[in-house]
């Protein structure tokens, strides 16, 4: 797929998070809480897709209250938790944003992407995905999840769009 020609058309960029936003690792102490840790490269990334008009929504497998304060913090346009059928999950987030399938990037990571992958525009496997999400995705990160890949998705977008060397000057690169 020619990512350029499928940029034109993204409304959305769906992310999965443990193993996409995240390396996939959970940690838990004494209490309740669970830590996970984000990169703020790939922050930095969805704030750029914001600024660009492009929407930016999670849809997870897991509910987590550290996704909630991530999807917070970033100001995300929806969350979707506990998809345990992430089919159905992307079918309401398709609902409440007005966008086709086609109009959405996914990002995923494991075997419970696939079904969403085969439906969008734009299907993306993080570099450490399984085997067969990597399979089916348009294509795949240079960096594994949690580490950069959503930035990755972000320039990659940004620059088929034709906008990157406007996010450049902002920054003076």
């Amino acid at each position: 797929m020619n990512t350029a020609t499928a940029a034109d058309h993204i409304g959305a960029v769906i992310l999965d998070v443990d193993g996409v936003l995240t390396d996939g690792r959970i940690g838990y102490g004494s209490g309740p809480d669970e830590i996970k840790f984000f990169d703020v490269r790939d922050g930095l990334g969805i704030r750029l897709l914001q600024n660009a008009g492009v929407r930016v929504c999670l849809l997870s497998g897991r509910a987590s209250p550290a996704n909630r304060r991530r999807a917070e913090e970033l100001r995300l346009d929806a969350v979707v938790e506990g998809a345990t059928d992430k089919t159905a999950g992307l079918q309401g987030l398709l609902e409440r944003l007005g966008l086709s399938a086609a109009a959405c990037c996914y990002v995923g990571d494991d075997l419970i992407d696939i079904p969403v992958l085969r439906r969008v525009g734009l299907a993306v496997a993080v570099a450490d995905a399984a085997e067969e999400v990597r399979a089916v995705a348009h294509w795949v990160t240079a960096a594994p999840g949690g580490r950069g890949a959503v930035r990755e998705v972000a320039e990659r977008l940004l620059k088929a769009r034709g906008v990157w060397s406007e996010v450049c000057r902002r920054y003076e690169c």
